[in-house]
């Protein structure tokens, strides 16, 4: 089946960030997300989701562990279990990318 976010499950999160289901199993999940300029995450990690971040418009800022990295358009970065981290978006456009979480992060997630 061809997904997309006309046809995958919306969800609100945050300061009017945005989040679209296009794949979502108790081993695997991933999501398009679009966060508006000046939007941030609440510090979080999970126990057992590693994340990857694939950035398809914009610049993510991300603070994992205290260290601050800038990832942008075409670019991945990886967060492993257990990590202190956030994704925030300082810039003045809109921030879209696709999160993969193995196993899902929904119920794994500690906020800070």
């Amino acid at each position: 089946m061809i997904k997309d976010i006309q046809n995958s499950r919306h969800y609100h999160w945050g300061n009017l960030c945005d989040g679209w289901h296009l794949l979502d199993s108790p081993t695997l999940s991933v999501i398009r997300e679009r966060m508006p300029p000046g939007t941030s995450e609440t510090l979080h990690y999970h126990r057992q989701a590693q994340q990857f971040f694939f950035i398809l418009r914009g610049v993510a800022t991300f603070e994992v562990e205290g260290e601050i990295v800038e990832v942008g358009e075409g670019q991945g970065f990886h967060v492993l279990p257990k990590r202190k981290h956030r994704i925030l978006n300082n810039a003045d456009k809109a921030l879209e990318f696709i999160v993969i979480s193995e196993p899902k992060s929904h119920g794994d997630r500690v906020d800070l």
